[in-house]
């Protein structure tokens, strides 16, 4: 007899768990196709036919698309699992940065700008989810120092995890190197590297 599970998307440890319970049902002789999308899934389940003692095949279908064939070769106990066997990969995290050039927001009048950049900030440190890393510079380097309305938010933000960093060069521009009191100081390699490895960048 032949079983088919189809496990694309599902993730780790449900395609090996669907597979045990056919396995577990199935008599000697029965052959299981699986459709899985993910390399890992590719080798559990290759750990899951050596345990169980069935054959094992797999093949690359396409991007993102795979297939083992097993076939059960001992009549199964149903013993348990252990999930220390199985290898499960960390879904992505999707990477958010927030980009502050200046310490306005937007054109036009630059008290409102003040005004509005001090609520964007307030409003960052408020949301559930806050961004990975704040970068600060040029204008922006203004609002990690001395006598910053936004130091209270940011310093929240700081201690709940978010990485802030403000550009050494842009701080020594406006003399203000020793007057940084939030995050640290960064070179602007660094600031290329976190914008280019963001999922998502956000510019107020």
């Amino acid at each position: 007899m032949k079983h088919e599970v189809n496990v694309m998307g599902k993730q780790c440890p449900i395609p090996v768990v669907m597979t045990k319970k056919v396995i577990d049902n199935a008599a000697v002789g029965d052959e299981i196709e699986i459709l899985i999308d993910n390399e890992t899934a590719v080798n559990n389940l290759s750990r899951l036919a050596n345990k169980t003692g069935c054959t094992f095949v797999s093949e690359k279908l396409g991007d993102k698309k795979y297939q083992v064939k097993m076939a059960v070769q001992t009549e199964q106990t149903g013993g348990t699992l252990e999930e220390e066997e199985f290898v499960c990969e960390a879904p992505h995290k999707k990477v958010t940065v927030a980009v502050i050039s200046s310490n306005v927001m937007g054109n036009g009048d630059d008290e409102l700008g003040k005004i509005l950049i001090k609520g964007f900030i307030y409003a960052l440190s408020q949301m559930e989810t806050h961004p990975d890393t704040i970068l600060f510079y040029n204008g922006g380097a203004k609002l990690t120092t001395e006598d910053s309305e936004s130091l209270e938010d940011l310093k929240k933000m700081e201690e709940e995890g978010v990485e802030i960093l403000t550009c050494g060069t842009c701080l020594k521009h406006y003399g203000l190197m020793e007057k940084l009191m939030v995050g640290k100081v960064t070179d602007m390699y660094t600031i290329a590297e976190r914008m280019t490895g963001a999922d998502k960048v956000i510019r107020p």
